[in-house]
């Protein structure tokens, strides 16, 4: 979610285990709190649907 706030979303509001991100001119990104779990690859969707690209080490 830190990367999300960097890049200029905002939180708009939380709906359940869900924090509902947004930014003006985007449609809202919908990120799942489950614990501590690691997101994977849906993670990398929900920074895709965002818009942000993150550079491969």
């Amino acid at each position: 979610m830190e990367i999300l706030k960097e890049n200029g979303w905002k939180l708009a509001r939380i709906n359940s285990s869900h924090h509902i991100f947004s930014k003006e001119d985007r449609r809202p990104v919908s990120v799942p709190l489950h614990g501590k779990k690691d997101l994977g690859d849906f993670g990398k969707e929900i920074l895709s649907q965002a818009g942000i690209k993150i550079k491969r080490k």
